[in-house]
């Protein structure tokens, strides 16, 4: 496969990965990761496929009108860096861990961070995702006002 195509592809598989997370879809996660995925991010740590699908599956519903814009993502060698944006009003349950649940506020959240993954082919095969928690926190109004 040319290197363009796979590059494509990676790329691709960066952006569809991303918007799952965000929906909650882990339908795709087969055609988007390896089954020894490794991840991290503030939120989740995870050393499989299946327990990545357990942590996206707790995401489904909680967010719609979900908006995912990707800065050009930087391809090297087998890795991907990609800076985005994320725009979702939350309008089902979020579970946040395993003894908290936000209900619906109904509130527009917006939040930017940076992902690298690493490919084995076209899947990734790790990833690192670096956001502000206290940010999407603050979002959904978790968090007292502090601008008085």
């Amino acid at each position: 496969m040319p290197t363009g195509t796979l590059n494509e592809q990676r790329a691709t598989n960066l952006r569809l990965a991303l918007e799952a997370s965000v929906a909650g879809d882990a339908e795709l996660l087969a055609d988007l990761y390896t089954d020894d995925v490794h991840g991290w991010s503030p939120a989740i740590s995870i050393s499989s496929r299946e327990e990545l699908a357990v942590e996206v599956e707790e995401r489904a519903g909680a967010f719609t009108e979900i908006a995912v814009a990707i800065e050009p993502i930087d391809l090297v060698d087998d890795k991907a860096f990609a800076e985005w944006a994320v725009s979702a009003t939350h309008t089902g349950p979020f579970v946040l861990d395993d003894a908290v649940i936000v209900e619906p506020t109904g509130r527009r959240v917006a939040l930017r961070g940076m992902t690298v993954a690493e490919f084995r082919g076209d899947r990734i095969k790790s990833f690192r995702q670096y956001w502000d928690e206290v940010a999407l926190l603050e979002g959904l109004g978790l968090l007292p006002d502090t601008d008085t």
